[in-house]
């Protein structure tokens, strides 16, 4: 027997879940019918906001293949919402076939299916931890027992930060989790943004956090006062469609998405 509203998996469906709302977006199966109703009123004031979804898991894979032909060979995935292929260690692997990956999210329904992370190449190897970007602390040390924080690490925090409103100090979660990496580390972000149209957002916002989640959109100044003291990689700050676009991909009534991204190199 579980508690109403939960699972047989521990599941909570009583209320709408934004990676099970990104999944939607996606256009995904893993959500419920109170996860469809407060999608459904996010498309209805933001309408793009599917076509925002994908641009936000093409810039992931781009920085992540980037990286990887950098020479990174090992990634630290918080925030990694359900699987959907392809996944960061596909793609780094795709490049490196020996690099390392660790996962990190605090969704049940991401830990059922974290299997689907786990299927590295031999060559290289792929972790999941159950655990929430408030607790810094407790991923970097889960971590350490995969990756060697004495050599580079990818940060990815992609679609992650405005899930954490200001009173969780988001700016010194990310200050903590770089000041573990070594040098010639990176830090990968996008964050979406309502500097182009404040009033739907502000009411984009308020759907999440009466389903319970703290989301909060940033300016441009706010979102680049992450990557303080980092050294960023061109073209800098930019909307995510214009970040080192690829050839074929699908760009027309992209460039304008309000999602800022931004990758920058520890030095």
């Amino acid at each position: 027997m579980t508690p109403a509203g939960l699972g047989a998996d521990g599941i909570d469906t009583s209320k709408p879940q934004s990676a099970r709302m990104y999944d939607y977006f996606l256009g995904g199966k893993d959500n419920y019918p109170v996860d469809w109703e407060a999608a459904e009123k996010v498309i209805a004031l933001f309408p793009d906001v599917r076509r925002m979804a994908r641009v936000n898991r093409d810039f992931m894979h781009r920085a992540s293949r980037l990286l990887a032909r950098r020479g990174i060979r090992q990634f630290l995935d918080i925030g990694t919402g359900i699987p959907t292929r392809p996944n960061l260690h596909q793609v780094v692997q795709a490049v490196e076939p020996g690099a390392r990956v660790v996962y990190a999210d605090n969704d049940p329904i991401v830990l059922r299916h974290a299997e689907a992370l786990l299927h590295s190449t031999p060559e290289g190897s792929t972790t999941y931890i159950q655990a929430d970007v408030r607790e810094p602390a407790k991923i970097l040390a889960a971590a350490k027992e995969t990756l060697d924080f004495e050599q580079p690490v990818a940060l990815s925090l992609v679609a992650l930060l405005h899930l954490v409103a200001d009173e969780d100090d988001p700016h010194g979660i990310v200050g903590e989790l770089v000041a573990a990496l070594a040098p010639g580390s990176y830090l990968a972000l996008s964050h979406a943004t309502g500097d182009f149209d404040p009033e739907t957002w502000e009411r984009v916002v308020e759907v999440y956090r009466r389903g319970g989640t703290p989301a909060q959109v940033r300016s441009r100044d706010e979102f680049t006062a992450f990557f303080t003291g980092l050294e960023l990689v061109d073209p800098g700050i930019e909307l995510a469609a214009r970040w080192h676009p690829e050839a074929g991909e699908p760009r027309s009534g992209t460039e304008q998405i309000p999602l800022y991204v931004g990758v920058a190199r520890t030095v």
